[in-house]
């Protein structure tokens, strides 16, 4: 007796709740899309960087760019050893603005620095460095 007195309101009840329902439920998809879209656009942008990545690693002219580091001092003061793609050189009695350009040089090529060693004698500067690529 006491269901058909509130038969209406049960029903707009039940209806009331099914929209509730309905209405998180799209809420719950909208983020979960946000989210789909947002993890695809860090994937992109991972994939692009692994592609720039590529290209600076595997660039052609890097052994003449570890070349030239030889040119930049006079030749006497550069001991230099360069077996296939491994280089280890010696700078002796650099200036500090000889050094700096090429500590500038050395860290603007694609190359793995094993050894970055630095050592002030005097007014003057000895650098010894590794590298791979």
């Amino acid at each position: 007796m006491n269901r058909k007195a509130y038969k209406n309101e049960l029903v707009v009840g039940l209806a009331i709740l099914l929209m509730l329902v309905g209405f998180i439920y799209k809420q719950q998809q909208v983020a979960g899309q946000t989210d789909a879209s947002a993890q695809a656009g860090n994937a992109l942008h991972d994939i692009k960087e692994v592609i720039a990545l590529q290209q600076v690693w595997g660039d052609k002219k890097i052994n003449k760019k570890v070349d030239k580091l030889k040119t930049l001092v006079s030749p006497s003061k550069v001991k230099w050893q360069k077996k296939s793609k491994k280089v280890t050189a010696t700078f002796s009695t650099l200036s500090a603005k000889e050094l700096n350009k090429v500590v500038t040089k050395i860290l603007n090529i694609a190359v793995v620095i094993q050894k970055l060693e630095i050592k002030k004698v005097g007014p003057s500067y000895t650098m010894e460095f590794k590298c791979k690529w």
